[in-house]
């Protein structure tokens, strides 16, 4: 082959170096393979579901600005229209039901949708999937949504019973569609999808004004916005026109609940792709850097003849630079092949709970060379030094050895310790403290590791905490009722004469805008209040839904002012004793304020609470609760379930336990194809780092364990000077990367920090010890590969150099 396509002299001896050196530097492909591959299925699915929900919003007119409201004549629209700025509007009826599946006990909540007379509405258009659209005289077709039709195994032509307005109809399922209203479909009051309990159903429009009895009326409306428009003015406009009717203020697309899961999901994924790229990126010029350095260290001789033979500065520099060339070139096609199989997966993932029409892995051409841009520059970043070593070498010098270190006691020796350690294990330490930098650097590299793997298994614990947390601490009852409106607190003994009903705790939920300064957030204002029967008891605290503290500890309900969640207080730049102006956003819409009189811990969402009676009270209304909180007898759940079916006034009935499979099944299980990619990879940084690091030792010491085993020192004793200083080296690593490794899981826990959920820095001691654990034996399986080495060293060649 070399025949065919002769070599230069450099190029040749890069070949042969290349080979010398073939363990270091698969290690060192490894690691870069790795580092691309997490860049590359991070921003590779990023930029994937980013760009299906870009041009799925552009294609199906997905609306700009959205209200509801309790009823308005559809003449109003055309006031609508004039507020200058709109574009569309869509007015339609959305209206909430039941829906009865003969094979599923608990009661499943419908959400009803107006479909208009024209084929393609203006805003908000459905994808079929499917079937057909339903004529509007049709009066017992429905169209449903993909999620819902997949969850029970539905088909075309299926028949579907809905509760609408207290009265049983039965449909027939027509068609199948997705809108980019409910890319990510929640029900009301969760915070996660249930897609075998809640669907979305559209139903023409002429058959839902007389179920509800809504002729000629709405009670939703969606704007679509031309590009210069003032959306603080369009809303400002429209909550004006609808305040008569009992509309809510308006939201932008920004807030609406589907696509704000789509961005948190974005963000999350976001900084998965920063941080973790990062560390890899930066372990791989590390060990450029010290194999580069190391090896002009072990080259200096070569160097020094190739000067002398008229070799320029800026040849000698190109032939260390192509080594590092060709090291980044292998690692990005492994990184590019490995990543692109990995986001494709991931992406077939994310494609289950968010329905869009179409969605694939994008091989974006633009995302691989940068991850693959990034990594050489850093590559030659962390090298340039040892290249510029290399250059700048006299020929005189580089041809004499490396002068011997200084010889001087060692801190052992002034300390008096010799005796205590035998005269190899002397050897060991002398060379560890003659070459201090030397060492330091070795176990910053094995820290980094061992940093690595604690940063890449510390979130599977913090899930585990969070829903602990969550779901054992917070969320105690076993189901919660939300009614279609607020209803008097007389209910709750209703609710109470329900059969396995064993405690119940009344909640109210109000709309508001919590207002401090020039800092807003728009959210549902909770008051609760213990079971009456428990404060008849004397007992006052709350048992099921409860408030906690930042150690965790149950805090009872303030008689006055609001408590807010740790993260809602950080958005409104609030502290204990701040006053904040309560915007409510319903009926009557009141304003009052509330001070701020406790600060509580929670992991899930925006929260703000408030004692029942009192938010009663600044609304001026009478005892009302809009849901409750239930604890229930296991033996007796279905003939609860029988009855709520059948009770018009329930909303929704949402299951603890189901909402904490649905969150492992959405955000858990993403994070956690994450989390296991990166403890793969960092188990084999782990391993890339501490064999350089081995290898690098016996490359430089050579001669001098040849030296050793001709003056008639073992094998093993030549290998316990090695591999003894090695040992060292991880000992002193381990605490070092246990530092480490907490530092980049608060900068990770920091960086994910969301709205919808915020990861818990939390590492056990079980995490710490199976990071040792892995590196010791990556250390194990080092230390023998390169022992083989050792054993077949040829005393006459490493006495001699290398030509």
């Amino acid at each position: 082959m070399m025949a065919l396509f002769p070599l230069s002299p450099l190029n040749r001896k890069l070949v042969r170096d290349l080979w010398h050196i073939k363990g270091q530097l698969l290690a060192i492909i490894l690691v870069m393979g790795c580092s691309i591959a997490t860049f590359i299925l991070s921003f590779g699915v990023l930029d994937s579901l980013k760009l299906t929900r870009d041009v799925y919003y552009d294609q199906y007119q997905f609306a700009d600005v959205f209200a509801g409201l309790k009823r308005a004549p559809e003449s109003i629209k055309r006031q609508i229209q004039e507020i200058p700025g709109v574009s569309a509007v869509e007015t339609r009826i959305v209206f909430g039901a039941t829906v009865q599946m003969a094979h599923l006990p608990e009661p499943v909540t419908g959400r009803l949708i107006s479909l208009s007379d024209k084929r393609q509405a203006l805003l908000n258009n459905l994808f079929l999937r499917q079937g057909r659209f339903p004529a509007p005289d049709e009066q017992d077709t429905i169209l449903a949504n993909e999620a819902f039709v997949e969850a029970h195994g539905l088909n075309l032509g299926d028949p579907v019973t809905l509760v609408i307005n207290g009265h049983k109809r039965s449909f027939t399922i027509v068609g199948v569609a997705l809108s980019p209203e409910y890319v990510y479909a929640l029900a009301p009051g969760s915070l996660f999808p249930d897609n075998r309990r809640f669907g979305i159903f559209w139903i023409s429009r002429r058959v839902l004004e007389a179920a509800v009895d809504m002729d000629g009326a709405f009670n939703d409306v969606a704007l679509g916005l031309r590009r210069n428009a003032n959306v603080a003015e369009v809303q400002d406009r429209l909550d004006r026109i609808l305040a008569p009717y009992g509309g809510l203020l308006s939201y932008t697309r920004k807030e609406q609940i589907s696509n704000w899961f789509l961005d948190n999901e974005f963000k999350q994924l976001s900084s998965m792709g920063v941080i973790g790229p990062v560390i890899f990126i930066s372990v791989a010029a590390f060990l450029l850097n010290v194999v580069m350095t190391r090896l002009v260290a072990t080259q200096r001789e070569q160097i020094g003849m190739l000067k002398a033979t008229g070799y320029s500065n800026l040849e000698i520099s190109a032939h260390y630079l192509k080594m590092i060339l060709v090291l980044v070139l292998l690692g990005g096609v492994l990184g590019i092949l490995v990543g692109s199989w990995m986001g494709a997966g991931l992406t077939r993932l994310y494609a289950e709970f968010f329905h869009f029409p179409l969605l694939r892995y994008s091989f974006a051409p633009q995302v691989m060379v940068l991850a693959v841009f990034i990594c050489a520059g850093a590559a030659v970043m962390g090298t340039l030094l040892a290249i510029r070593r290399a250059a700048v070498l006299p020929p005189a010098e580089a041809m004499r050895p490396e002068a011997p270190a200084i010889y001087r006691q060692t801190l052992v020796e002034r300390l008096g310790l010799e005796n205590v350690f035998s005269h190899l294990t002397r050897i060991v330490l002398r060379q560890l403290e003659r070459r201090p930098w030397r060492a330091l650097l070795s176990v910053l590299g094995i820290g980094f590791s061992v940093s690595i793997l604690i940063f890449a298994m510390f979130m599977d614990e913090a899930l585990d905490h969070l829903l602990d947390v969550q779901f054992d601490l917070i969320q105690r009852e076993d189901a919660a009722l939300n009614f279609v409106e607020a209803v008097p607190v007389r209910a709750l003994e209703e609710i109470r004469q329900m059969p396995g009903v064993m405690r119940v705790e009344p909640i109210r939920e109000v709309s508001v805008a919590l207002n401090h300064g020039p800092y807003q957030k728009r959210l549902a204002l909770t008051g609760l209040r213990p079971d009456p029967h428990l404060v008849r008891d004397g007992l006052g605290e709350l048992e099921l839904h409860r408030i906690l503290d930042k150690n965790l500890d149950p805090v009872s309900m303030p008689e006055h002012g609001v408590a807010l969640s740790a993260t809602l207080a950080k958005i409104l730049r609030v502290r204990t004793g701040d006053i904040l102006m309560v915007d409510v956003l319903e009926e009557r819409r009141p304003v009052f304020f509330l001070p701020v009189t406790r600060i509580v811990e929670d992991f899930m969402g925006l929260n703000a609470f408030m004692d029942l009676d009192r938010l009663n009270a600044y609304l001026n209304d009478p005892p009302r609760i809009t849901g409750v909180a239930l604890m229930l007898d296991p033996a007796r759940r279905a003939a609860l379930y029988q009855e709520i079916r059948e009770t018009p006034m329930v909303a929704a009935l949402s299951l603890l336990q189901e909402a904490r499979q649905s969150f492992k099944e959405t955000v858990a299980e993403s994070l956690m194809i994450t989390v296991t990619v990166n403890v793969l990879f960092a188990a084999i940084i782990s391993f890339g780092v501490i064999y350089n690091t081995a290898r690098i030792a016996l490359s430089e010491r050579g001669r001098e364990l040849a030296a050793l085993r001709v003056l008639g020192l073992t094998n093993r004793e030549v290998a316990w000077l090695l591999f003894g200083e090695m040992s060292v080296i991880v000992v002193c690593a381990l605490p070092l990367g246990m530092v480490l490794g907490r530092g980049l899981a608060e900068a990770l826990a920091a960086s994910l920090e969301a709205e919808l959920f915020r990861l818990p820095v939390i590492i056990t001691p079980q995490t710490y010890g199976l990071a040792a654990l892995i590196v010791a034996g990556c250390s194990l399986v080092s230390f023998f590969l390169v022992w083989r080495q050792v054993a077949r060293l040829d005393l006459v060649t490493a006495l001699k150099g290398f030509e």
